[in-house]
């Protein structure tokens, strides 16, 4: 077996190569087995192997991957884009939006998404303009989200913030309701509660946090609104994508169903939870004659 290379993209046997990873850093230990970092393409997780856990993936087993990956993000995004048109043409139904005329004009919620993964922001804010959502997308490491979030908040002033990354409980550990056995559980549930801070409110500022295997419960706890990852599974990278759509674009007069947001998800329930939040969504009248577009 040739030996493996930054980029090289693997996956692993001891898992039964159920995810497609990139190695991102190889770690030499004098004496000891080579270790390799590795990022996964489609899931928020980190992960480290020796090479002889590894399989180099094919061309063919790639486009596997990624035409599976793919199917499940442009259902989503299909169905996304059809219940909208759905709900905005929607006339005298109890809990539909506001009667558009040609003089009305709408407002969905603004997002601030703050990642620790650069790659995974860049995909998440190619979602966000496809589904017309207004993001604003910032890289800042896990560690750093509860220095940062604080001041990004007053600067963007947004409806919705999303603080992830990556996290994973850590190999060996005694107590899963243990804050510190998890990588970044930590710091999510305090850039939340700095987010907090800024605004107590539940309804005004919506907040999403964690990643892969992150503490459920003790991010809830902090203030969260929905949360990583109750189960402990992996969670899709896309995943707060689709919960900030939901709430977006749901009515202001409109409590979200908690069970519709989770079901918008890639992951569902087992990864993806939270707590009854209103929409963000707003119609007005009249619309402006000096408006483009």
């Amino acid at each position: 077996m040739s030996e493996f290379r930054i980029g090289d993209l693997v996956a692993r046997k001891s898992y039964d190569f159920d995810v497609l990873f990139k190695i991102v850093e190889i770690i030499d230990h004098s004496g000891k087995e080579r270790v390799y970092i590795l990022k996964g393409v489609h899931m928020r997780v980190l992960a480290d192997a020796p090479g002889n856990d590894l399989v180099r993936q094919t061309a063919k087993e790639v486009k596997r991957f990624t035409a599976n990956n793919d199917n499940r993000v442009n259902k989503n995004i299909d169905y996304v884009i059809n219940a909208r048109k759905i709900r905005n043409s929607a006339k005298g139904i109890k809990g539909a939006f506001f009667h558009r005329t040609k003089n009305s004009f709408s407002r969905a919620g603004k997002v601030l998404h703050l990642d620790g993964d650069k790659d995974y922001l860049d995909t998440c804010l190619e979602k966000y303009e496809e589904m017309e959502l207004k993001a604003t997308g910032v890289h800042v490491p896990e560690s750093q989200q509860p220095a940062a979030v604080g001041g990004l908040l007053k600067e963007h002033i947004p409806d919705i913030v999303v603080l992830t990354g990556h996290d994973a409980l850590v190999k060996g550990y005694k107590d899963i309701n243990d804050i510190n056995y998890y990588r970044n559980s930590r710091y999510y549930a305090a850039a939340v509660k700095e987010a907090r801070k800024f605004e107590p409110s539940y309804d005004d500022l919506v907040i999403f946090a964690g990643a892969c295997q992150s503490h459920f419960e003790a991010i809830l706890e902090a203030g969260a609104n929905y949360a990583s990852s109750p189960n402990r599974v992996l969670i899709h990278a896309l995943d707060p994508v689709f919960v900030c759509e939901k709430i977006a674009f749901s009515g202001v007069d409109n409590i979200v169903s908690t069970e519709d947001l989770i079901s918008r998800t890639i992951t569902g329930v087992e990864g993806i939870g939270g707590l009854q939040t209103r929409g963000k969504y707003r119609e007005g009248l009249p619309k402006s004659p000096y408006l483009k577009g």
